[in-house]
């Protein structure tokens, strides 16, 4: 359905166009009338009109003049001359200012008609162009981020004819001259513990930030999610050089404090070399090592530019002075030891992802030998979920790793004090019994999991301090037990043999015999008289 204006200064021509057209059939939704340019311009600013039928000559301004205001402030308007002037110098200057047709009074119905329609068919070309238009402007920002993503997954292989024809096969083309610069932004730590929506919602943020604070302070950019916790941005230059270098390490280390102060998390920025299209992939693998490697430093901008990679060999610590350090209880010198060590590698900058984990493994065992020496069990000690959190997370850099080794010597050294402390140790195995009574199959190694012992290690303990096997103490705690329940109830010995563990009634009879000498029914009737 159309709008359509008819401007003309005779009433009667006005009259018989209306009459003349089938609105339905026309597919004209709202016909208005002028009879001058000055009504004619103010219908335009009230309503918006798909096709005005104009006449030429008119006081107070002519056709002509009425279609350059026309074409200047609503050009989507489509214009039809209706006038009594033949002459071809008319025509040719309606041409010249977009009318679509000329024609001469009194037009026929039919040619007004045909007129209109090939209007109509105009209007719809220019409505599906535009519907087309901004589908592009809408998904180009996917285009390009696909066309990125697909060049770093090396789905488009890097040979500069080949990812030349796939921009062009996506409509995406960059001058010749354009050089390209990319920029990852990884995510260290938060701050808090995040649910995976809240650490969605704070990623989000931290694109949008990255939008503000870096990309619009150059020419062109692309911000492309690579990973959980990495943002990739590639930035496009026509001319590259140091001021802009600068202004681009201005801008990424603003955006680096804001979001450690407004998104509670540490994070580096990575700025690239600049390059060529087919460049691109060798400078990330470049930044993705390097963010790799940075486990010494947080919050911070790093280029690599002028970067020299370090071949000097670092020597680890002898660990067995620490080892006998821990033996003796002195966990305090050994934190301190290890934390000295680390800071030194990173003032020198000597200190990478490889050697990180070096130092790791060899505390890690250092740890668990001295565990064992004194019967601690070390994977039961450390699966609560913090343990095994800060473990996960200790090689990824500096700070997370004496996080962790504060963590894991703090808890060793107080779990091996607690075992040192033979009454503590003592005292919780019985209550464990006690507790666990009715249990038919009450193993030793239960117990030793719950003081975080080796069982060996606990049966000689046990048998040290009290003077009896853990099976033997386990018996009479269990006979003890039916005792009570014998004389000091009715319960049905059936019953009472399951309450302290045993499922089988011979086999609990038997026991208590050996115990006591006196079969249970016995027991309980002697009871009773006595």
């Amino acid at each position: 359905m159309v709008r359509l204006l008819i401007v003309d200064d005779e009433m009667h021509v006005i009259e018989g166009v209306k009459s003349d057209l089938d609105l339905a059939q026309n597919e004209i939704s709202e016909l208005y009338t002028a009879y001058n340019m000055r009504q004619a311009q103010e219908i335009f600013a009230e309503h918006p009109i798909d096709i005005m039928l104009c006449d030429i000559e008119m006081p107070q301004g002519s056709g002509l003049e009425l279609l350059t205001w026309v074409r200047e402030h609503y050009p989507e308007t489509e214009t039809i001359f209706l006038t009594a002037h033949a002459d071809f110098k008319y025509a040719k200057m309606a041409i010249q200012l977009g009318s679509l047709e000329y024609l001469i009074k009194p037009a026929l119905v039919n040619e007004l008609e045909a007129a209109i329609s090939k209007a109509k068919q105009k209007i719809s070309k220019q409505s599906e162009l535009q519907h087309v238009n901004q589908l592009w402007a809408q998904n180009h920002p996917l285009l390009v981020e696909r066309f990125w993503m697909d060049l770093l997954d090396q789905t488009i292989p890097s040979h500069e004819k080949v990812i030349k024809e796939a921009a062009e096969n996506r409509n995406l083309i960059y001058p010749e001259t354009t050089t390209f610069l990319p920029v990852l932004i990884s995510v260290q730590r938060w701050h808090k513990e995040l649910s995976l929506r809240e650490e969605k919602i704070l990623e989000y943020a931290l694109k949008n930030s990255a939008q503000e604070m870096i990309i619009q302070q150059v020419p062109n950019g692309q911000m492309i999610p690579i990973d959980r916790g990495k943002i990739l941005v590639i930035l496009n230059f026509e001319t590259y050089n140091d001021e802009l270098l600068e202004g681009l390490v201005r801008s990424s280390e603003a955006y680096i404090a804001s979001c450690n102060r407004y998104f509670y998390c540490d994070l580096c920025c990575y700025l690239g070399n600049d390059g060529y299209m087919h460049e691109i992939l060798s400078i990330v693998q470049d930044l993705i090592a390097l963010d790799k490697n940075n486990v010494a430093f947080n919050n911070k901008v790093f280029s690599l530019i002028g970067k020299s990679v370090s071949h000097e060999q670092i020597i680890l610590p002898d660990m067995k002075v620490w080892s006998a350090m821990l033996k003796k209880g002195t966990k305090e010198k050994v934190i301190a030891g290890a934390t000295e060590f680390l800071e030194n590698l990173v003032e020198t900058e000597g200190l990478d992802a490889n050697l990180l984990r070096q130092f790791y493994e060899d505390f890690l065992q250092m740890t668990y030998f001295v565990l064992n020496l004194k019967g601690i069990q070390a994977h039961q000690l450390f699966c609560d979920g913090l343990s095994v959190t800060l473990s996960h997370n200790a090689t990824r850099s500096v700070t997370d790793l004496l996080a962790w080794i504060r963590h894991t010597i703090g808890k060793a050294m107080d779990q091996a004090e607690a075992v040192e402390e033979a009454t503590s140790v003592i005292e919780s195995v019985k209550q464990y019994i006690a507790v666990h009574l009715d249990q038919s199959e009450l193993a030793r190694e239960e117990m030793a999991e719950h003081v975080y012992l080796h069982p060996d290690y606990l049966s000689r303990f046990f048998k040290k301090e009290t003077g009896v096997s853990i099976s033997d103490y386990l018996l009479q705690e269990r006979v003890n037990l039916a005792k009570q329940l014998l004389s000091k109830s009715d319960m049905p010995i059936g019953t009472i043999a399951l309450s302290v563990g045993y499922s089988n009634f011979s086999h609990f009879s038997k026991m208590f015999k050996k115990v006591t000498n006196i079969n249970p029914n016995d027991f309980r009737q002697q009871q009773n008289g006595s």
